[in-house]
């Protein structure tokens, strides 16, 4: 990948980022109506977990993070259960690096169509590598989530889940609980392990900061220091708006045409 970076300004703290656009991810969260994926994202992003639902429609999140010097972006995209639209969905997983599979414990329909993602995300991504010459490594958790529900109401054996996984090395199988807060964070330690990205990416493992509180992120703050004495920092985007599809349309297209080698994606300004 070239290493042209990718313009980030935010308002509030006079941060302005350059992120590699190679240190650039996106993570894409499917599965059923009603398993908890908004819930596992908010786990993720402030540690919390709202009792009332709400049907998502698709929602993004961009979190930055400073680790020992250098910059990362991770793009969140929270998907709806529902999928009224297929080629939105096909979309997402062209545009996809990382992937989060979620069902419900106590829901075998739930289940039966995190296989029937697996199978579609393999299958749409190896036709993309097929004419890319992409890395095969396709980075991908399996969620059984509300594991803090009785035993009586489980539905889903652990074996079944595992069974998912079992002949691919970049994909884990976990059992968690958003509303307990159990396993999410040692999910997504694994998650990127698997990926190869730094392990303080994990929600756990590393200092959260507001836009209020950006210096750790200014470029020049870290000339005077030395970089084994560098933190983890992480910090949610407040305003970041999901690439256009006309942005990410354009993204596949230079991939098969080999035009861009580079992992840029269009530009965001936090406003």
């Amino acid at each position: 990948f070239q290493d042209q970076a990718m313009m980030k300004t935010m308002s509030g703290g006079n941060c302005t980022l350059n992120v590699p656009a190679k240190n650039s991810y996106r993570m894409v969260v499917l599965g059923a109506a009603r398993v908890g994926k908004s819930s596992i994202v908010s786990r993720f992003l402030n540690g919390r977990f709202e009792d009332q639902y709400t049907p998502t429609i698709e929602d993004f999140h961009r979190k930055v993070y400073n680790i020992r010097g250098d910059l990362y972006q991770l793009d969140i995209l929270d998907t709806s259960g529902n999928h009224p639209f297929p080629a939105m969905r096909r979309l997402s997983i062209l545009t996809g690096d990382v992937f989060i599979l979620v069902f419900s414990l106590d829901n075998r329909e739930s289940f039966d169509e995190v296989k029937r993602l697996q199978k579609q995300i393999l299958e749409v991504k190896s036709c993309l590598k097929n004419k890319t010459k992409e890395s095969a490594e396709l980075p991908m958790v399996i969620c059984g989530n509300k594991n803090d529900h009785s035993e009586i109401f489980r539905k889903v054996r652990s074996d079944e889940g595992e069974n998912l996984v079992s002949s691919d090395e970049n994909c884990a199988y976990f059992e968690v609980s958003a509303k307990k807060n159990t396993n999410v964070d040692e999910m997504f330690y694994v998650l990127f392990s698997m990926a190869k990205l730094p392990h303080e990416m994990s929600p756990s493992l590393h200092r959260k900061i507001s836009i209020q509180y950006g210096d750790p992120f200014q470029q020049k703050s870290f000339q005077m220091r030395r970089v084994k004495d560098m933190d983890a920092y992480g910090m949610i985007s407040p305003f970041a708006r999901r690439p256009s599809v006309n942005s990410d349309l354009k993204y596949i297209k230079s991939k098969v045409l080999r035009e861009g080698q580079s992992r840029e994606r269009e530009k965001c300004t936090i406003q």
